[in-house]
C-alpha cells in the first residue's frame, strides 16, 4: 500500500492540500545545515591531541540526504555553501553520492561551516562547530523554490534551521509549500543547545539544557509535520517536560504526527495516536546488539532508515528495523555519512545478521560496505597508460627530466582524446611522472598510480611507499593503487610467500587510506599458461582476502580463458568495478583482435594501453627527432583509435546480446 493511501501512516490534513504525483521525480528534500566535518582520526584521546584529521561531509540534513541516497532514494538538498573549496567540497561528494544538488546555493559571502570532532571513548564526543555567520545560517526564503519543492514527495527539516528568524522563514516556507502540493513532512527535532546559543562554543557536546523560549519555538511549528523524531531529551524539549511520557503527550497536543522516540541500546518506539502510560507500549523494530564506537551521526542514519521505511510504505517495525540497523552501522564505524549502508549492504546485514559486534571489524561486512559505496561510474575505461619507468629509462636520449616533460605530453594526448567525455583514464607515476600525475587532477579522468618497482620478482614497492606503507597517506583519494605482479601457480613457496605478503599489506593500507586498489598479474611472463592460470592466480589473491577494485589482465588467446577468469572474479567478488585489458605493447590490430574478444565479456570495462600508443612517439620525442606537438598528435592519434576499436567491440557485442 503506498504511503498516502495507509490511514495507519497518514494524518488527516486541511483540505486546502492538493496531491499532484505524476511530476514527482523526487522522494525526499532535506533542508538546513551543511558542514565539513573534520574528524579525529585519533582514537581515545582529547580533541586537543589529535594530530590529524579525516575529512567529510556533515550536518544532520545533508547527512539524511546522503543516507536516503544511498538506500535507493533520489534525495535533494536545500542548504548554503561558501564559494571556496570546502564549499565545492561538499557539492562534488554530494553529487557522487547521488543526491541532487539542484538546492545547494553558493553564497559569495560566508564560508562554509566546519565541525571538528573526535572520539575521546564510548561515552565521550568532543566537539567544536565553526559555524560563525556560516553559509548555511544565510538560507532565506528566496533560497525556497515553489516547483522544486513540488517535485518532491517529502520535505524533512531539522530544528537547528528554526533558532534564527531568517532561516526559520525558509524552513516554513518550504513547509506551507509542501502541504499546498501534497508532501509528506517530517522533522528530526536535531537539538544541539549551544546553536541555540544556550552555551558556549566548547559545549557542543551537550545534547540538552532546558529552555522554554527553545520549546515554545518548536510547538509552534509541529502541526506542520506527518512524522516528528527525536531522542528523549529531544521530545524534552519539544514537550516542555523532562519526562518523557509528558512530553510526549504535550508534543501530541499540538500534533497528529507519528512520533518516534529513540532510546539508545535499546532501540526506538512509534506513536501513531494517543500516548500510552509507558514507552514500551508504543511500535519497535528489532535491535541489534553491537559495540558502540562513535555515537555521532547516528541519529541521521537512523532518520536515512526509518524515511526509508516510511516512504516506502512499509509499517512501522520494518520501517524502524531498517532505521535501527542503520544507526547500527553509525555508531560502530568512524564518521558521519561515510558509515552509513548501501541498500545492497542493509539487506545483507538484516538477511545475515550480527557476527561480529564491532562491525567495523566485520570483513565480509566491511567489503560489502566498501564495494556498494564507491563513488563514481567508470563502466567504460579507455586508460593510457604511461607509468612505465623501466621502459623510457632504456630508451636513446632518455633523462628523468625528459622523461617527465614527455608524461605530461601523454597527459595532454590523453586530455586531448577525452575532450571532456567519461570513461577515459591515464596511469601514471610519480617518480618520473609527478608533474604529470599532479595536472592530472580535477580532470576527470580515472587516474591510476602505480606502486611496484619496475620489474621486480618477488614484488618490491617504489621507495616513496615506505617499509610501513604510510606512504599512500600523501595520496589523493582520487588516485588508484596499481600494482603489477608477476605471479604464477607454480612459483616456489618462498617466492609466493613473500608477493603474497606484500600484496596483502598493500591491499590493507589502501583500505586504511580509502584508496582503491587495481590487481594488475602477468603469470605468462613467468612460465607457460593455459586456459586455467589466470583464473587459479585469482582465486589465490581472493583466498587471502584480498579483494581489489579492479583487476589487470593480459589479453587472453582464447574466450575459455576470458570465461574463466571473470567466474573467478564474480564468484568471491559480485561488487567488483571490474577488469582492464594490458596491452604488452602488442601491434594495433593484434590488440584489436585481444580486444574484440574480451568485449564480449560484460566484466571487461575496457583497456589499459600504454607502448601501444606512445612507444613510437617517445623514441621520436627523446631522440630530438620530432615535436612537442608531433609527439602529443601520434600518440592522440592512436589513443584515438584504441578507444573507437573497443567501443566498437562493446557495441557488436551489445547488439549480439
Amino acid at each position: 500500500m503506498n504511503r498516502t493511501e495507509s490511514p495507519r501512516h497518514r494524518v488527516e490534513e486541511p483540505e486546502e492540500r492538493t496531491v499532484s504525483h505524476s511530476a514527482k521525480t523526487l522522494d525526499v528534500i532535506t533542508i538546513g545545515r551543511s558542514s565539513v566535518d573534520l574528524y579525529g582520526a585519533q582514537v581515545g584521546g582529547r580533541l586537543e591531541d589529535m594530530g590529524s584529521f579525516q575529512k567529510y561531509i556533515g550536518g544532520s540534513p545533508t547527512n539524511m540526504a546522503a543516507g536516503t541516497a544511498r538506500l535507493g532514494l533520489k534525495s535533494a538538498l536545500i542548504t548554503r555553501v561558501g564559494d571556496e573549496h570546502m564549499g565545492r567540497f561538499i557539492r562534488e561528494e554530494l553529487a557522487r553520492e547521488g543526491v541532487d544538488v539542484r538546492g545547494v546555493r553558493t553564497d559569495p559571502e560566508r564560508l562554509t561551516a566546519l565541525v571538528l570532532l573526535g572520539i575521546r571513548d564510548e561515552k565521550q564526543f568532543p566537539l567544536i562547530f565553526y559555524r560563525e555567520n556560516c553559509a548555511d545560517m544565510a538560507l532565506c526564503e528566496d533560497d525556497i523554490d515553489e516547483a522544486f519543492i513540488a517535485s518532491a514527495r517529502s520535505v524533512v527539516a531539522t530544528g537547528t534551521h528554526l533558532s534564527h528568524p531568517r532561516t526559520e522563514a525558509a524552513v516554513l516556507k518550504a513547509l506551507t509549500l509542501a502541504r499546498k502540493h501534497g508532501l509528506q513532512t517530517a522533522l528530526d527535532i536535531d537539538y544541539r543547545p549551544n546553536l541555540w546559543g544556550l552555551s558556549g562554543h566548547g559545549d557542543g557536546e551537550n545534547r540538552f539544557i532546558e529552555s522554554a523560549a527553545v520549546t515554545a519555538k518548536l510547538q509552534s511549528t509541529l502541526h506542520f509535520f506527518d512524522l516528528i523524531v527525536g531522542t528523549e531529551e529531544e521530545f524534552h524539549i519539544a514537550g516542555g517536560s523532562t519526562d518523557t511520557i509528558a512530553a510526549l503527550r504535550a508534543v501530541r497536543a499540538v500534533s497528529k504526527a507519528t512520533l518516534v522516540c529513540k532510546r539508545g541500546p535499546m532501540g526506538a518506539v512509534a506513536f501513531t495516536g494517543a500516548i500510552p502510560d509507558s514507552l514500551d507500549e508504543g511500535e519497535t523494530g528489532p535491535g541489534f546488539p553491537i559495540e558502540v564506537f562513535n555515537v555521532l551521526g547516528a541519529g541521521d542514519g537512523f532518520m536515512s532508515g526509518l524515511l526509508k521505511g516510511w516512504l516506502d510504505g512499509e509499517p512501522w517495525p520494518i520501517a524502524l528495523k531498517y532505521a535501527n540497523a542503520c544507526g547500527a552501522f553509525a555508531v560502530s564505524r568512524h564518521g558521519c555519512t561515510p558509515a552509513y549502508p548501501s541498500w545492497e549492504e542493509l539487506q545483507f546485514f538484516l538477511q545475515r545478521g550480527v557476527v561480529e559486534k564491532a562491525l567495523r571489524k566485520d570483513a565480509a561486512l566491511e567489503q560489502v560496505h566498501w564495494a556498494t559505496n564507491r563513488h563514481k561510474d567508470w563502466s567504460t575505461m579507455r586508460v593510457f597508460a604511461f607509468d612505465h619507468r623501466m621502459q623510457l629509462e632504456q630508451m636513446d636520449g632518455a633523462t628523468p627530466a625528459k622523461i617527465g616533460a614527455f608524461k605530461e605530453l601523454c597527459l595532454t594526448a590523453a586530455l586531448t582524446v577525452a575532450d571532456g567525455r567519461p570513461g577515459h583514464g591515464i596511469l601514471c607515476d610519480s617518480r618520473l611522472g609527478r608533474h604529470a600525475l599532479y595536472a592530472a587532477a580535477g580532470t576527470g579522468l580515472w587516474i591510476g598510480r602505480p606502486v611496484e618497482w619496475p620489474g621486480s620478482r618477488p614484488l618490491t614497492l617504489e621507495p616513496e611507499i615506505g617499509p610501513d606503507f604510510g606512504g599512500l597517506s600523501e595520496w589523493p583519494l582520487e588516485h588508484v593503487v596499481k600494482v603489477l605482479c608477476f605471479y604464477h601457480p607454480d612459483d616456489d613457496a618462498a617466492t609466493k610467500a613473500r608477493q603474497e605478503e606484500t600484496v596483502t599489506r598493500l591491499f590493507h593500507a589502501c583500505r586504511r587510506n580509502r584508496l582503491e586498489m587495481l590487481l594488475e598479474i602477468i603469470p605468462s611472463k613467468v612460465a607457460p599458461v593455459d586456459d586455467m592460470t589466470s583464473a587459479l592466480v585469482i582465486q589465490r589473491f581472493y583466498d587471502l582476502g584480498i579483494f581489489p577494485d579492479w583487476w589487470k589482465l593480459e589479453p587472453f588467446a582464447t574466450d575459455a580463458a576470458w570465461t574463466n577468469a571473470c567466474a573467478a572474479i564474480t564468484r568471491n567478488d559480485p561488487h567488483v568495478r571490474g577488469i582492464v585489458v594490458l596491452g604488452l605493447d602488442a601491434p594495433e590490430d593484434q590488440l584489436a583482435a585481444s580486444l574484440a574478444l574480451a568485449a564480449r565479456h560484460d566484466l571487461v570495462k575496457g583497456f589499459a594501453v600504454g607502448r601501444t600508443i606512445f612507444a613510437d612517439a617517445a623514441r621520436g620525442w627523446l631522440a630530438g627527432q620530432i615535436s612537442d606537438d608531433a609527439a602529443v598528435a601520434m600518440m592522440a592519434d592512436r589513443y584515438s583509435r584504441l578507444c573507437a576499436i573497443w567501443d566498437e567491440a562493446r557495441a557488436k557485442k551489445d547488439i549480439a546480446a
